[in-house]
């Protein structure tokens, strides 16, 4: 069973969630959180698989909930929930240690797909809307120096550079395989390898670090 916390200020929100999760047979909802100040303590009391993070929350918000649960345990795994696709603070909370993020007016087996991929320890990376999410971001600040920590690009090779411009435009390793017609596993190796050399938790913050850097230009 994949265990999970719902966080959200909203109690019509919260309960839906829970009534649609709650109705998969490998999910179990072991709690819920009004604010990202008692998140974090729900969190330490419950462990759960994966947390459902709203943003905009009273006395905690839902980044900063993250970065402290994020730092308490770097194994942790947060899915945030949003109304808005194009929306600053999801981008923040990806930044933050979030390990992807769904609309809030996904369908009831999105959802569960989305719990899910984050919970088998994969970034929920839908190509279209956080393409455009990271792009809008990434746009304000094509102008200035690049961020200190992608002098790391160097330390890549080639087809490590490659692999990680590849998931940025949201490919995924099956994709890449495919589109580098090599093995799948060998992808895996080539991704595992990236997030070591880079210092990130997934692909998510590749993906991210990829448009900081500038590898992936705005509109590709």
């Amino acid at each position: 069973m994949i265990r999970v916390l719902i966080v959200d200020d909203q109690i019509m929100v919260r309960e839906g969630f829970s009534v649609l999760l709650g109705a998969m047979p490998d999910i179990e909802v072991v709690g819920e959180a009004v604010n990202g100040r008692e998140a974090v303590e729900r969190v330490a009391a419950l462990h759960p698989d994966v947390v459902l993070m709203d943003i905009r929350m009273p006395e905690m918000n839902g980044i900063d909930a993250t970065r402290e649960i994020v730092a308490a345990d770097e194994d942790a795994k947060v899915l945030v929930l949003t109304t808005y696709d194009l929306d600053e603070y999801v981008y923040q909370a990806l930044r933050a240690g979030a390990s992807g993020f769904l609309l809030k007016d996904a369908s009831a087996r999105q959802l569960a797909d989305g719990v899910r991929v984050v919970a088998a320890g994969e970034a929920l990376l839908a190509p279209t809307v956080t393409k455009r999410l990271i792009t809008e971001f990434a746009r304000s600040a094509a102008g200035g120096p690049r961020p200190p920590a992608t002098a790391r690009i160097g330390e890549l090779t080639e087809r490590e550079t490659e692999v990680l411009v590849l998931i940025a435009q949201g490919l995924s390793n099956a994709e890449i395989a495919d589109h580098l017609v090599v093995a799948e596993s060998t992808i895996k190796t080539h991704v595992s390898r990236v997030l070591v050399k880079l210092g990130l938790r997934d692909r998510t913050q590749a993906a991210v670090f990829a448009y900081e850097a500038r590898l992936v230009r705005v509109g590709e």
